[in-house]
Parts: C-alpha cells; sequence; structure tokens
C-alpha cells in the first residue's frame, strides 16, 4: 500500500464506522423507520465512567490476553455534562439529573419535574400518554423513588414519598414494576385497583400478569442486591415484562428502566455489590438490545443520571486493579456483615463469602468492627476488599463529572457525541408523534 493511498482508506474506514448502526441496517425486507414507534429510556443511576470501565475488567476473561468489550463498549455514542440549575451548583442530585432528563428543563438539586419555581414541567411519559402511547417504570428501587418520580410526577421535594404515591394514581401509566409496598397503604391500593390495576407483590405472579395496567411492588423499599440472588435477574425480568405488556399498543410506548441500585452501592462505596448491580444493569441492556432487534421500529437510549462515588480503578499508589477478588465474592457486605455478626464461626464463614483468607491484620481489624455493630462491620469489610483490589473513592456523595449516552435503534445517531443531559430529553421529545389535527 502506498503512503498516498493510506489516508483515503482510513477515511473510508473512518465514515463506515461512524454510520449509524441500526438507523441503516437491512432488518428482513424493510429498513429499520427514521423515527421510532417505541422508546426505551435507561438510566444507569450514579454509573460514572469508572463503572463501565471497572465492569470491563470485571468481566474480562482472564484465560484470553484481550480484553473483552462489554454491552456498554458496542452501544457507546456520546457523552452528558449533568449539572443541575445553577442555585444548586455544579454536582446534581438524582432529582434534579431525572428532571432534566424527563422534562428538558434544569431545576434545583431535590426538584421533581417542578422548575426552580416550583411550578410543574410536562415530562416525557406525560407527553406520550397524551399522544395515545402506553407508558411504564421498572425500575430497582421504589417506584416513587428520585428518578421514576420525575417521569411520572410533580413535587417540590423527592423526601415526599407519600405524596408521589398518591400522585401516580392520576398519571395513568400502563406499568409500575419496583419496590415501594411502605409507601402504598392499603387504602392506596384500594383506589389503583378501582383504577383498574391488577397489584401483585409476589416475583413470581409476574408470569400471571398479561395485560396491563400493573401496580408490581415487589419489596418494602429497595429490591435485594442483585449480588445477593445471582440467579433472580429481577430487574431484566421485569423489563421483559414491561415490554411485553406495553408493545401490545398499536401506537407504541415509552419505557423507563432504571438500575437504581448502582448509586447505592455507589453510596455505600461497595465495589463488590456495585459490580453485581452492573452486572444485572448490562443483562437488562441486552434484553432491551434483543427486543430492538425482533422491532427496529423501537429506539433505546442509555444514560446515566450523574456519578456516585468518585470510584477510581486503582489506589494506594499502586498501578494495579485486581477484580478477579470481587468474582469470588459471593454477596454483598452487608450480608456478609449480618453473618459475621451473629455466627459463632464468623471468620471461616466470611472468609468464605469474601473467597480469600483473611490475614491476621484483617481479623484483627475485622474482630474491632464486628464488636461496633452492624454498620461498623459492613464498612470494614467494603475497606479489605478495596485495599485486596486498590479500588478507591473520593466521596459517599455524588460528583460533577460527565456521564456516557448509549444508544441503538431508529434516530440514534441523534445522540452522537457530547450534550447535555436536557439535550437528551429535547431529543426523545422531538421523537414522540406529532399530535393528529383536528378535521375541518
Amino acid at each position: 500500500m502506498s503512503f498516498t493511498k493510506a489516508p483515503l482508506l482510513l477515511l473510508g474506514i473512518g465514515l463506515l464506522l461512524s454510520t449509524p448502526t441500526w438507523a441503516n441496517i437491512e432488518t428482513g425486507p424493510t429498513k429499520a423507520p427514521s423515527r421510532p414507534k417505541n422508546i426505551v429510556i435507561m438510566i444507569g443511576d450514579g454509573m460514572g465512567p469508572a463503572y463501565t470501565s471497572a465492569y470491563r475488567y470485571y468481566k474480562d476473561n482472564p484465560d484470553t490476553e484481550e480484553v473483552e468489550q462489554t454491552v456498554f463498549d458496542r452501544l457507546l455514542v456520546g457523552m452528558a455534562s449533568t449539572y443541575p440549575a445553577s442555585v444548586s451548583g455544579y454536582v446534581t442530585d438524582s432529582a434534579a439529573a431525572a428532571t432534566a432528563l424527563a422534562t428538558g428543563v434544569k431545576s434545583y438539586n431535590g426538584a421533581i419535574s417542578v422548575d426552580p419555581q416550583k411550578q410543574p414541567l410536562p415530562t416525557i411519559l406525560e407527553k406520550a400518554k397524551a399522544l395515545g402511547l402506553s407508558t411504564g417504570v421498572a425500575v430497582t428501587s421504589q417506584i416513587n423513588h428520585a428518578t421514576p418520580a420525575a417521569f411520572l410526577a410533580h413535587n417540590e421535594s423527592r423526601k415526599n414519598y407519600d405524596a408521589i404515591a398518591l400522585s401516580y394514581l392520576e398519571t395513568n401509566a400502563d406499568v409500575f414494576l419496583g419496590g415501594g409496598q411502605k409507601y402504598f397503604s392499603p387504602e392506596l391500593l384500594a383506589q389503583f385497583t378501582a383504577k383498574g390495576y391488577q397489584h401483585i407483590t409476589r416475583f413470581d405472579d409476574l408470569a400471571t400478569i398479561t395485560q396491563p395496567k400493573v401496580l408490581g411492588l415487589f419489596a418494602e423499599v429497595q429490591l435485594p442486591w442483585a449480588i445477593d440472588e445471582k440467579e433472580a435477574k429481577k430487574l431484566s425480568t421485569l423489563t421483559q415484562k414491561a415490554l411485553s405488556l406495553l408493545s401490545q399498543n398499536e401506537q407504541g410506548f415509552v419505557l423507563l428502566v432504571e438500575g437504581s441500585l448502582i448509586d447505592w452501592a455507589g453510596h455505600n462505596n461497595d465495589i463488590a455489590t456495585a459490580m453485581g448491580e452492573m452486572d444485572e444493569f448490562s443483562n437488562t441492556i441486552e434484553v432491551v438490545e434483543q427486543f430492538v432487534r425482533q422491532n427496529p421500529d423501537t429506539l433505546m437510549v442509555i444514560t446515566a443520571d450523574h456519578n456516585t462515588g468518585g470510584l477510581s480503578i486503582g489506589a494506594n499508589g499502586n498501578y494495579s486493579w485486581n477484580p478477579e477478588i470481587l468474582r469470588n465474592i459471593s454477596a454483598s457486605s452487608d450480608t456478609l456483615a449480618l453473618a459475621a455478626i451473629s455466627g459463632e464461626q464468623w471468620q471461616a464463614d466470611l472468609a468464605r463469602g469474601l473467597g480469600f483468607e483473611l490475614s491476621e491484620e484483617e481479623v484483627t481489624t475485622l474482630n474491632v468492627a464486628r464488636m461496633q455493630g452492624l454498620e461498623t462491620m459492613a464498612v470494614a469489610i467494603r475497606h479489605v476488599i478495596d485495599k485486596r483490589t486498590d479500588t478507591g473513592w473520593t466521596t459517599s456523595g455524588h460528583t460533577g463529572l460527565d456521564v456516557q449516552v448509549f444508544a441503538a435503534g431508529p434516530a440514534s445517531e441523534l445522540f452522537n457525541g457530547h450534550q447535555d443531559n436536557t439535550d437528551i430529553a429535547n431529543k426523545i421529545f422531538s421523537l414522540l408523534p406529532k399530535p393528529k389535527k383536528p378535521k375541518s
């Protein structure tokens, strides 16, 4: 090859790689449409860029020389800034970030789809419902937590859980799946069933639901940590059910899916539990990706609302990170701590749960923590894991990092490059069906 031809070849490869994957792919006898009929919005709560990088190494096959790609690598198209309204500075909370993603408007930390003057803002799910589409949410937190609430409700404070739950009666959403039993009184549940909702609390009962509307509340607050129920695949199962129910509407649907507990593990600085949540969110993305393949009129947009914990892949001055240790941990630090507090053979039990033998120094540290109670013991276990893996954290809160954007399906190229989180919402608004003009 001559050097004069090489730049042209590289240019051609670059153009090929930049071609939108789904918008131009042949799908049987017809091409995918330029506008979606269905839209799935997926949010990895707290899932900053370090989480997707860590997940790549966590899933790496140690028997191969190459580091294999994950679904996040495959679907990456851009980045997004996350800052809230100026009154709250540069670091957002989940409520302000979800408000931006649901309405296209910046607001203050704590706001649930209201503007800085506390006036309601129209949300994507509200607009979709008004246009005749079906709507729903599938999350691993309580369904009235900040992110799903911002897509469904309006409130001046994310902390008003009871008021938010009550307001869901007026949304007419077709599918509510997640946790939050403690916020739905018998009286409130009676009002939902009077409106035609099927109310279920057992995960096994999902199989009995064949038609919308459904209110599925499967835990008092959050669903169990994925690492504690590795075969349950709860978020991917909830999402699969939501897709099957919502797709019965010939006009289309908009579904919000949230891997809520990635954020909660990040707040705990619990790397093993965070990777468990990332694994189940990855499984869920692949469920939706398969739906997109089978239904090429469906757009999937994935992002994070913010970054949590300031996760560092490598710490303690060492040029290393050791995810192989994480692969052998069988339970969350909360579960391991509870067993260690109550068990007589706690050292042996904990070593089995962690997948490695404890050093004398670690046993001494953990024994002191054990005497101080459950929370202190859980934190001590996390510190042992962090030191063993060279994992670092800068905060138990959020940071102001930009987050990644992933997409597939018709119009997915709209999300290429850098954008603000409000841009993501406004692009989705632009893809909703146009209101039908009344006949003259």
